[in-house]
């Protein structure tokens, strides 16, 4: 399968602090843990920022102990509520849209599949329809997730032209967002000059993740109390990423859909297919990079289904973006196990977090 490559001009772009300056930008789920992570990074390059989310569910919460909502406009809004989207939406004027908020969790999704797609199908068409007619809108980056494709049980990297679909109610809302995203954007938004498209992101690693059912969260907290982590599926494979991946994806993407509305449509975005890790392989890494902590397994066969083996392909990106994976898994699980450990031992989390940034931003 061929992809329309860009010009070398092009390809050589990548977060580029000029472009955003002053732009205005709208996120949704702004106070979780990979919003947070592209707020701090929008207001460093100097974005003129707005988000609605919930409140964070967390405690600590990256959000608030890194005072993301210092540097920006930052509303409390579920986003299943059309009128107040809407209405901020609406005040907002933006000109670039991220769009994050979500149920994020597969095992959460089993207990609450309602309110799953209420969140995760509705909330994406509720943002995607208060943007019919907004003057001024160029962009929108709508979140999804790598977990949107149909399982065929089989070791092939999935490609942005799979068959969408879902065993759990996180998968299938998250696939029927994209059949969402699909219809706003060719039959209204495309039209009035708003390019839109999907990205289909890896499993994020990285500091200041707090939340429940995460392997690195539960392993931090675990060992941090001197209990052993459990773990249900050890050989269970996925494309492990820092959080700072995806997101660099997302603005320059966001940058090329501004210059080509034409680029509109999915992505991944993820490792190379050969770096997709096992939790085996990842608890191992976090385990020397922490410097202790116990293991304990758990019988998987009394949890509910969930994919033993899943890996992008992530050609499109490269070639049509110019975008390539910077950090290995090796150095993104040890940058992520030392963002908490000098968290722990009381650095700033803003800090922590503008460094690896910086850090990211000098192989850019």
């Amino acid at each position: 399968m061929g992809f329309r490559q860009g010009s070398l001009e092009d390809l050589a772009m990548t977060v580029n602090p000029s472009f955003w300056r002053g732009k205005r930008v709208f996120i949704t789920g702004h106070t979780g843990f990979k919003g947070s992570w592209l707020a701090i990074w929008l207001q460093r390059v100097g974005a003129d920022v707005t988000g609605i989310a919930l409140l964070p569910n967390t405690t600590p919460s990256l959000f608030e102990i890194a005072h993301i909502a210092q540097g920006m406009t930052s509303h409390i809004c579920d986003i299943r509520d059309t009128t107040a989207v809407a209405a901020l939406i609406n005040a907002a004027r933006p000109e670039v849209v991220f769009h994050l908020a979500a149920q994020p969790l597969v095992r959460a999704s089993y207990r609450d599949p309602l309110s799953t797609f209420a969140t995760n199908t509705m909330g994406t068409a509720y943002v995607l329809d208060a943007l019919r007619g907004q003057e001024g809108a160029r962009v929108a980056v709508m979140v999804t997730t790598d977990k949107v494709y149909r399982n065929q049980d089989h070791y092939l990297p999935y490609r942005e032209v799979d068959t969408l679909g879902g065993h759990d109610p996180y998968s299938a809302s998250k696939a029927a967002s994209e059949i969402v995203i699909a219809s706003y954007r060719d039959a209204y938004l495309k039209e009035q000059g708003l390019s839109v498209a999907s990205t289909r992101a890896g499993n994020v690693i990285g500091g200041g993740d707090w939340s429940e059912d995460r392997l690195i969260p539960d392993a931090v907290r675990a060992w941090s109390r001197g209990q052993p982590l459990v773990i249900r599926n050890p050989q269970a494979t996925r494309p492990w990423q820092h959080v700072l991946e995806p997101l660099a994806g997302y603005l320059t993407l966001a940058q090329r859909l501004w210059q080509k509305p034409e680029l509109a449509g999915a992505y991944n975005f993820g490792p190379y297919t050969h770096e997709a890790g096992s939790v085996e392989m990842i608890v191992n890494l976090a385990c020397t990079a922490y410097g202790a902590g116990l293991v304990r397994h758990e019988n998987s066969s009394a949890n509910p289904h969930e994919t033993g083996w899943l890996a992008l392909e992530v050609a499109k990106a490269r070639e049509v973006l110019g975008i390539n994976p910077k950090w290995r898994l090796a150095e993104s699980v040890q940058r992520t196990m030392a963002w908490y450990k000098a968290q722990h031992q009381g650095l700033d989390a803003r800090s922590l977090c503008e460094a690896e940034i910086t850090a990211y931003e000098s192989l850019l």
